[in-house]
């Protein structure tokens, strides 16, 4: 998802406070599915020596052990679990995660699809009652915290129903990191609320559910459009006084296609870094992209384990 031109001596502080955060939790058992290039492997490698994730490699073996041996990566220490081809991977690594021998399941070189279809499955999966989401975590330029974009991989046209799970993945998430307010956005082109723009009467009633007390530990309100959302100015322009405008640290879109254009813009225009983790299955579920940096990578293995520490102290109630 990053950008690979990035400049070497790009800054990387949010991130690296991340990582130094991560570092201080207990190592996690990480199922890693078909692993079998280069970056996935060297990313798994790289969070393993870094205390991170304890790797367990799912794919074919002589194939994995190739792959390292091209890269000058010593995988002898990490246990390998011995499979047919991509499918087999990751139904192998969803398995280790419903077994409880890993905490965490990571995509390697095998497409998403495969993956999730593995995860999803009705009798062998890892569903709850949780909806399944992906939050982006990025580290944009000039912006004093991580930002959380959600959802912009996994859910294409979700309902009022469905964010509301997908906004309280994106809560969870946010306190696990460590996050000390929570400041949803629920963005659409607009800030006012008009039959014309569906996703501002959605953004309104989500607002009201939180209210409520339907979505717990965050402030949301919404609708908010982007500028207003994250720029204090603008947001005192259009006179909009909450606890959210101008200091989101959670932007909701109203669907997949507006999301995944915003992350990618903050990647390519504005040199962001992404992280990514999908949320709400029984375990934290990596989900790397192969235009992934290695500390995009890094990122997102330090946002399992801070997951999962969370998890371990108090479980979602609808993911028990």
């Amino acid at each position: 998802m990053s950008d690979p031109a990035s400049p070497p001596d790009a800054s990387h502080d949010k991130y690296d406070r991340l990582i130094a955060a991560a570092q201080k939790e207990a190592t996690i058992k990480v199922a890693v599915a078909h692993p079998c290039d280069d970056v996935s492997l060297r990313g798994a490698a790289e969070a393993k020596r870094l205390g991170l994730i304890e790797p367990i490699l799912v794919g074919p073996a002589e194939r994995l052990r190739g792959v390292a041996a091209q890269a000058g990566l010593d995988i002898s220490a990490m246990e390998i679990v011995t499979s047919a081809h991509s499918h087999d991977s990751a139904a192998k690594a969803v398995e280790l995660v419903k077994a409880g021998r890993a905490e965490a399941l990571m995509k390697g070189s095998l497409h998403t699809d495969e993956l999730m279809s593995a995860v999803v499955a009705r009798e062998s999966g890892i569903r709850t009652a949780r909806r399944i989401s992906h939050c982006f975590i990025m580290d944009v330029p000039g912006q004093p915290e991580p930002l959380i974009i959600t959802d912009a991989a996994v859910n294409i046209a979700p309902d009022l129903d469905a964010k509301v799970d997908i906004i309280q993945n994106a809560i969870d998430l946010a306190h696990a990191m460590g996050l000390a307010e929570v400041r949803v956005a629920i963005l659409s082109a607009m800030e006012t609320v008009t039959a014309k723009a569906p996703s501002t009467i959605e953004a309104a009633a989500l607002s009201k559910m939180a209210d409520r007390g339907q979505i717990t530990g965050a402030f949301v309100d919404g609708p908010l459009a982007l500028d207003n959302a994250i720029s204090p100015e603008a947001a005192a322009i259009k006179k909009i006084v909450s606890p959210v405008a101008g200091r989101a640290n959670v932007l909701v879109v109203p669907d997949l296609e507006a999301g995944n254009m915003l992350a990618k813009s903050l990647s390519f225009l504005a040199r962001a870094d992404a992280a990514g983790i999908v949320l709400g299955a029984r375990a934290p579920i990596i989900l790397t992209s192969r235009a992934d940096s290695l500390i995009s990578r890094l990122a997102s293995c330090a946002v399992a384990v801070m997951v999962a520490a969370a998890r371990r102290k108090s479980p979602p109630a609808s993911i028990r």
